[in-house]
């Protein structure tokens, strides 16, 4: 839409309508963004709910950023389809359904279920939003409006990790779900009662190949690295398929895009340096987002002995680092964008380096200074990464841009989360094995008073102690190891900045 276009548009609203519309908002995208922190908040508690494996608990996570990774580029199909009031207020309205149905699943199952439904749901709000306040409001109120739309990024993930701990520890993980529905529900009814009529549509299309295609091969992969640890791997055939069928698939689904004549996603505009290493720093971005979030709580709650409220206010300190971001890059706008991206990789590096140096006796403030880095590195990366990203694009080929964009960014988020829980697993089973090498009685060291302390091998209930304790530290040094290879990827990302191009405008 252009600028005349949205100044009049804005005129036909009174202000009020306006500003409720504003306010649907800022409560969609608050909700949308609390709703994946909440849920990383109780991962402990669910898993305890269910009985269920570190990797099974994972599945609540990824498979809802796969959903909302493989549902975010149908967004311009689904405007044009059924347009884009319809397609916002009944995205908002499952989406706070589906907090009930989370909260009242009985199995890991139907609550994978449920996360899958609310991650295809919450998809194209978070796009829509945006272009929903640009278009209704005049070009003059646009900062403001931007500045109230970041508020609600950055404060709903500070208020819903601290409120979801406290709700799991007093009551249930239930509530940390049931207590968001009614602000989605108050979103969807302001969104409904505010939004202009969606106008007659003309003719729309969707390249169903191209989307089958690309959601077959990221699921089988996704299954393939879910189940892989469990199955051992490429011994299972339900592996060996898997993987089969996800390769075929994305093979033919690059050969569809790149023959095609209106592909689902437009793979040419790789032939963009920007955009090009702009995918591959956003998915790198999308992998260092979102692991440390799904690690930690199980960490603090399940081996560090964390109460619940405790993990919500370490998870919500990242929600704090982000505020302080999004000021940060308001004084950084002179800044070359590359160096603001280096700088964002940079602190991800230091503090993967942080939790690399923890042990048992980690403090929860080290851990919230920790989350803290972690929030301020996304908070000035999304701005600068997006800018040098679509510096050159077409407009007539944003949207594409951006539907390819933020695909690669989940998708990274996915697979990064379940082979660094796959890596915890491991490597766990692999520290047990050999710190219990140790535990013999011609080990001459444990004759000795002051190695073994209060610990004995005399005796069975001693032994059991003891069994537990080396379980714990087991799992420690595991996620330890798997936090280096946060680092490591951290690291890797700064090099390819310098493959960047200045954008042609300065932030």
């Amino acid at each position: 839409m252009t600028a005349v276009a949205a100044t009049g548009a804005s005129e036909e609203i009174g202000v009020g309508r306006r500003y409720l519309i504003l306010f649907s908002c800022v409560l969609t995208v608050a909700l949308y963004f609390t709703s994946i922190l909440v849920a990383s908040t109780v991962l402990p508690q669910m898993q305890g709910s269910f009985s269920a494996t570190p990797d099974e608990i994972s599945w609540t996570v990824t498979f809802n950023i796969l959903a909302t990774a493989i549902t975010m580029p149908m967004t311009g199909w689904l405007v044009a389809r059924f347009g884009r009031s319809t397609v916002m207020v009944w995205s908002t309205a499952i989406f706070a359904v589906t907090m009930v149905l989370c909260g009242q699943a009985s199995s890991i199952e139907e609550l994978v279920l449920w996360r899958i439904v609310q991650g295809a749901a919450g998809a194209p709000s978070v796009p829509l939003v945006q272009t929903i306040l640009l278009d209704v409001f005049p070009p003059r109120q646009h900062r403001m409006v931007l500045g109230m739309y970041g508020m609600g990024v950055t404060l709903g993930p500070i208020i819903g990790p601290t409120l979801g701990g406290y709700l799991a520890e007093l009551a249930t993980w239930r509530w940390a779900f049931h207590v968001l529905f009614p602000v989605g529900a108050i979103a969807a009814i302001g969104l409904s009662a505010s939004l202009p009529r969606d106008e007659k549509k003309g003719p729309i299309y969707l390249s169903w190949t191209g989307f089958i295609l690309l959601s077959v091969a990221i699921g089988a992969l996704q299954w393939v690295l879910a189940r892989g640890q469990r199955l051992d791997w490429f011994d299972s055939l339900e592996i060996q398929v898997s993987l089969a069928i996800a390769v075929l698939a994305f093979y033919l689904f690059v050969g569809h895009s790149l023959t095609a004549t209106r592909p689902f996603l437009d793979l040419r505009l790789l032939l963009n340096r920007n955009y090009l290493f702009g995918i591959l720093l956003i998915t790198a971005f999308g992998m260092l987002n979102f692991t440390p979030m799904v690690l930690l709580p199980t960490l603090m709650r399940v081996h560090l002995g964390f109460p619940d409220a405790l993990v919500g206010q370490v998870i919500g300190a990242r929600g704090v680092g982000g505020l302080i971001g999004f000021f940060a890059v308001i004084f950084m706008s002179r800044v070359d964008p590359r160096a603001t991206i280096a700088i964002g990789f940079l602190l991800q590096a230091i503090a993967g380096y942080g939790l690399m140096q923890m042990d048992v006796n980690v403090t929860p403030w080290e851990l919230e200074l920790n989350g803290m880095v972690q929030g301020l590195s996304s908070g000035i990366l999304v701005v600068a990464l997006t800018l040098v990203s679509f510096d050159g694009i077409p407009r007539e080929k944003m949207a594409e841009a951006l539907a390819l964009y933020h695909l690669l960014r989940n998708i990274g988020a996915s697979f990064f989360i379940s082979l660094s829980v796959a890596e915890v697993i491991r490597y766990t089973g692999i520290n047990y094995a050999q710190l219990s090498e140790h535990l013999s009685p011609y080990n001459r060291s444990l004759a000795l008073p002051w190695v073994t302390g209060l610990w004995e091998i005399a005796s069975a209930p001693s032994l059991q102690q003891l069994s537990r304790e080396i379980s714990r530290q087991s799992a420690v040094i595991a996620y330890i190891n798997t936090f280096g290879l946060f680092t490591v990827v951290s690291a890797a990302a700064v090099p390819l900045v310098v493959m960047l191009r200045r954008p042609r405008k300065a932030v």
